[in-house]
């Protein structure tokens, strides 16, 4: 199977992601009955996402030709078994892992996730049935054996058993993530309305989703608020709810201050990351401070406003924008 193979199969793949054949909306209806966080809507956002960033073919062409790989290049019969360990949080979240390992030519053993495992499988399920020959290639286990190197994504208390188990393998070893926003005070209602998207989709249960935003001194909040109304309905979701009245009553029984609009708490804090439902934020006095303190964090992902990542496009990442800024393919390609 030549790599122009290969990327011909996924471009088929992205088409049939974006289809209503029924086969791939029972998967969808079953990956979200069996977690209810998957809902129809943050289920058809990742796949768009994942089709328009991921699986258009003039990118993955361009992508592995970063990479010195040919079109009419084969794989090489000296690849190796690397192990994927995929986190749950989001939909698919760990298709880029499977698609990186898939183009560089080596195979893949595949432990996913229990909250996020039907999606993925239904789609390489579907890969082998028009390829046979893909079965060769990726393989799902819930033990990791036989493998030459891994890439695994959880949270920083599961990395810790990562290490131990995969130290001594080549590996990728993913920890706790998270993303803030830096407003200038002066963004217009659509730039606010877009930052709802990078704060509330997927529930804010993704290492892109902006935990945390910083503004300047004496900023107004009440824009930013009733721009936020965009996910009011997530108020009626159950789990989110719960979450909310959660966080809402901490900040009422502590006396502390705080703004809500329905659908989320601001509250005024230190830490980058904030629970589901509650969004943090700082004051900043000098901007270039801010900002070169901020790619010292070894826990940030990614920065959202005017001079960084678009506001909106947090949750659309290029194939180059590798989580926890280690570059995948260059990691697969030493092996």
């Amino acid at each position: 199977m030549i790599l122009q193979h290969r990327i011909d199969w996924l471009g088929k793949l992205g088409n049939y992601m974006l289809c209503n054949e029924g086969a791939w909306e029972e998967a969808k209806h079953k990956a979200f009955m069996e977690n209810s966080w998957f809902t129809p809507e943050f289920i058809d956002v990742a796949v768009k996402n994942i089709v328009e960033s991921f699986l258009d073919h003039d990118k993955l062409v361009e992508w592995a030709t970063h990479y010195n790989l040919q079109p009419g290049d084969n794989v090489s019969p000296a690849n190796r078994t690397v192990g994927i360990v995929m986190a749950g949080n989001i939909p698919l979240v760990g298709f880029h892992d499977l698609i990186s390992v898939f183009i560089s030519g080596h195979k893949s053993a595949i432990k996913t996730s229990s909250k996020d495992s039907v999606l993925i499988k239904h789609l390489v399920t579907t890969l082998m049935n028009w390829a046979p020959q893909i079965g060769e290639r990726i393989r799902f286990a819930e033990m990791l054996k036989a493998c030459s190197a891994f890439i695994a994504t959880g949270s920083n208390n599961t990395s810790r058993y990562f290490e131990y188990y995969f130290g001594k393998y080549p590996h990728i070893i993913r920890r706790n993530k998270t993303s803030v926003a830096i407003l200038n005070g002066d963004e217009h209602a659509e730039e606010l309305r877009k930052l709802a998207d990078d704060v509330y989709q997927f529930f804010g249960l993704g290492c892109r989703n902006v935990t945390k935003i910083y503004v300047p001194e004496k900023y107004d909040f009440k824009p930013l608020l009733s721009a936020f109304t965009k996910y009011s309905y997530l108020a009626d979701h159950q789990k989110y709810r719960n979450n909310y009245d959660y966080n809402l009553a901490v900040q009422i029984l502590s006396n502390r201050f705080y703004m809500t609009n329905g659908s989320i708490v601001l509250t005024e804090g230190v830490s980058i990351f904030s629970p589901i439902s509650q969004l943090n934020y700082q004051y900043y006095a000098d901007l270039n401070s801010l900002v070169s303190s901020l790619f010292d964090n070894p826990e940030l992902q990614c920065i959202v406003g005017r001079d960084h990542i678009p506001f909106g496009q947090a949750q659309s990442p290029t194939l180059l924008d590798y989580a926890d800024k280690v570059d995948t393919m260059a990691f697969l390609n030493s092996l």
